[in-house]
């Protein structure tokens, strides 16, 4: 899943959220056992569902699921973890610092307040939102012909179809379920996949 170079970092950033990230309530005690299968081997997989080289936008990073992985994991992505909440977005930079991960950028904020520019090729978010209130906080910072990329369950197709209206608003194309990590984990990671059109 990492190569041999980025492993180490890996294995420092879980040591790192089962010691503090437990300390600062970032992550509870009872998910340490489970950080390699739950939560990094999960996150990582999405980066097989992101273009080469691409700008993406972790919103609500939180502990840096799944934004630090994704850096770790590939270091030819720039991601920018957006947190509003000031003990997270701290842990964020810290472990950004620590690791030396350059190509992450922290930005204290909520999604809705930050000015996207030109937009991002890829929008990420894990345990935010239901779809339709995530997509009104994510499209936006999509540039138009990327996508929005949010892990979620086996619910996902009920979502979409909730979503709807929203999602017609950035994308004429439907919202499609697209899964990762097949063969690789159980369950493999779901994610609702939404190419911004408009």
């Amino acid at each position: 899943m990492f190569s041999p170079e980025r492993f180490p970092l890996a294995e420092a950033y879980t040591h790192s959220l089962a010691t503090a990230g437990v300390e600062r309530g970032l992550i509870g005690p009872r998910e340490v056992p489970r950080l390699w299968e739950r939560h990094l081997l999960n996150c990582a997989v999405v980066t097989d569902a992101v273009p080469e080289g691409a700008s993406v936008a972790d919103v609500g990073s939180g502990a840096g699921l799944p934004g630090v992985v994704m850096a770790i994991r590939r270091p030819d992505l720039r991601l920018t973890l957006i947190e509003p909440l000031l003990r997270r977005a701290t842990y964020l930079e810290e472990v950004a610092d620590d690791l030396g991960l350059t190509n992450v950028h922290v930005v204290r904020a909520r999604a809705e307040d930050v000015d996207p520019g030109d937009g991002f090729d890829v929008v990420t978010s894990r345990a935010v939102a239901a779809l339709d209130k995530l997509a009104r906080w994510c499209m936006p910072l999509v540039a138009v012909g990327g996508q929005m990329l949010a892990m979620k369950g086996e619910r996902a197709p009920e979502e979409i179809a909730a979503a709807g209206k929203v999602l017609r608003r950035w994308s004429r194309g439907n919202a499609d379920v697209l899964v990762v990590g097949e063969g690789v984990l159980y369950p493999p990671t779901t994610l609702v996949r939404v190419v911004r059109t408009k």
